[in-house]
């Protein structure tokens, strides 16, 4: 075998017990030699049977033999002492498995056997190659939990499969109560399975290929982006350098707002970039962790945890990010070209401009949208305490019965709201659905003064505010009537670099109406948050929700 091959004599000046140099050493009549304390203590673990073995041959001794010093390997063990540490000699570090024979100095094991239930450091592990008594054991890769692979009904090794209920097992379960099932060996059912880690990589293989593929042209994309920010800035430039004094006021304005657009596509498309490299990170991990459990020697190991690399979500579909990014610039030049000849109108044309690069910053279908949709979770630690967290805390609801939540610094203790755990700082969708008399949908940043007031009462917050009458927009205590109506379900998108804020109405069909937009530069992350009123209900959507819908229809503006 490879590891007997490769296996070095030990020092005959070490202890093989210990593995360290000789202490006050004895010397049997078999002719090994220890620490006289090492072969004590080993001896004393025999004392109730009567007979003694030597740890390295098992020659038998009746009675205990009385041990005298060796004082010629004493001389030499205290100069070999002197010298470093044989390299053979592995310390335990962390989340290494020890040897279970390592009395003194407790040394790295190397492998496990089934039939002992143990494991063994080199030096130990010699037995199981030299000795006949070892050789039907089975030797498998060092593991810190031998027991599992021991049934745990019978204490027998489990070598079957057991396709009818998915398990390892024994042979005695054959029998027993698994007898008339689809059994077969561990190492054919690994086979089985081994195919299907064959197709499960190629899967990965491909989603890498496609994913990076979309990486390399969404990359070229955003230079592009950047390339059309300078044309269209340049041609700018130049119109309105035959533009008179009145215009020129609006000329630094039209300039900024191009460079905000551009700002908020290369942002969108930088969180394209990481959610790509995220998935592209995560199909690789999975590529990885195929190929390493495909390696291990250990069919248990392997069937017991290939089950969940095969459940693992297959790669997403490709999405055309080209109908995403929009470059609304090549209508600049031909609008200004235009009111050369009608210099009374320029102020009202570029307003017009300006409007439209303003609207064309978000994206334009629920589709489009839901490609920076984010999973969110809402925080029992804030949580008032009338409002019940369900349905894996992506529902909250409020009831009548106080909950008895435990102290928390940032609990809500004077309104019925609750934040989400993470503070969003890309670019981000997400939708809720609401049911009730009233519910405000909020974003905030995290702070003590939060207790202390409403969403949408501080210069801290930004509150859309729902009811079955009407909706407003809060802010900074200032109310702002929204005009049109608000359905069940409400998308809020943020874009944090480009400073935007989106609150947006849903209908069941997947029609978007846009209710508010704020623009403003924002400090810090934005936590979301919601006020529950007595009898109301909000739910977050998942994402899966979201990408589900397919919907493509545009949004509508005011």
């Amino acid at each position: 075998m490879k590891m007997a091959e490769s296996w070095k004599e030990p020092d005959p000046l070490s202890c093989s017990i210990c593995l360290d140099i000789l202490k006050s050493p004895v010397t049997l009549t078999c002719g090994h030699s220890y620490c006289m304390d090492c072969v004590n203590g080993y001896w004393d673990q025999e004392d109730h049977r009567g007979v003694y073995n030597c740890p390295q041959c098992r020659h038998t001794f009746i009675p205990r033999p009385v041990l005298n010093k060796n004082t010629a390997l004493a001389d030499l063990a205290g100069k070999m002492a002197k010298q470093p540490t044989p390299a053979e000699k592995v310390e335990v570090g962390p989340g290494d498995v020890e040897c279970d024979f390592c009395n003194v100095k407790k040394l790295k094991a190397v492998k496990s056997c089934l039939v002992c239930l143990a494991s063994y450091c080199a030096t130990h592990l010699q037995p199981h190659y030299e000795s006949a008594a070892f050789k039907r054991h089975k030797l498998v890769e060092v593991s810190a939990s031998i027991q599992d692979k021991i049934c745990p009904k019978h204490d027998k090794l489990l070598e079957v499969y057991c396709r009818s209920d998915g398990q390892c097992i024994c042979l005695l379960c054959v029998m027993d109560e698994h007898k008339g099932h689809d059994t077969v060996s561990a190492a054919a059912e690994r086979k089985d399975k081994q195919k299907q880690f064959g197709k499960k990589k190629q899967r990965y293989q491909q989603g890498i290929q496609e994913k990076e593929k979309q990486l390399r042209q969404l990359r070229q994309k955003m230079k592009e982006l950047q390339c059309y920010e300078d044309a269209a800035v340049d041609k700018n430039e130049k119109a309105y350098a035959e533009f008179v004094q009145m215009v020129d006021k609006r000329r630094s304005t039209l300039n900024n707002l191009i460079r905000v657009q551009v700002k908020a596509t290369v942002s969108r498309a930088e969180a394209l970039v990481d959610r790509l490299q995220k998935e592209i990170s995560d199909m690789r991990k999975g590529e990885d962790d195929l190929q390493q459990l495909s390696l291990t020697e250990d069919h248990i190991h392997f069937l017991q945890s290939c089950q969940s690399i095969l459940d693992c979500p297959e790669p997403n579909m490709p999405f055309d990010f080209n109908i995403h990014l929009h470059t609304p610039f090549d209508f600049v030049t031909k609008n200004i070209s235009d009111v050369r000849d009608k210099m009374e109108n320029v102020v009202k044309v570029i307003a017009e401009i300006t409007e439209t690069i303003q609207v064309d910053c978000d994206p334009k279908t629920r589709q489009e949208f839901s490609l920076y949709s984010c999973h969110l979770i809402l925080d029992p630690n804030t949580a008032f305490e009338n409002l019940l967290l369900s349905e894996g805390n992506s529902k909250v609801t409020w009831i009548k019965k106080a909950q008895k939540y435990p102290y928390h610094p940032e609990r809500f203790t004077k309104y019925d709201q609750v934040l989400c755990t993470e503070g969003l700082s890309g670019v981000c969708y997400w939708e809720v659905e609401w049911r009730g008399p009233r519910a405000d949908v909020a974003v905030c940043y995290k702070g003590a003064e939060l207790d202390e007031n409403s969403f949408g009462f501080t210069d801290r917050s930004w509150c859309i505010s729902l009811s079955s009458v009407c909706c407003s927009f809060w802010h900074d205590g200032v109310k702002t009537k929204v005009s049109n109506h608000c359905s069940s379900t409400v998308g809020v998108y943020l874009n944090h670099k480009a400073g935007s804020l989106s609150f947006y109405s849903v209908s069941d069909s997947g029609e978007m109406m846009l209710l508010h937009r704020v623009h403003t530069a924002f400090a810090q992350p934005l936590f979301p948050g919601f006020m529950v009123s007595r009898g109301a209900t909000v739910r977050i959507k998942s994402p899966q929700e979201m990408a589900s819908s397919g919907e493509v229809v545009r949004v509508k503006r005011h």
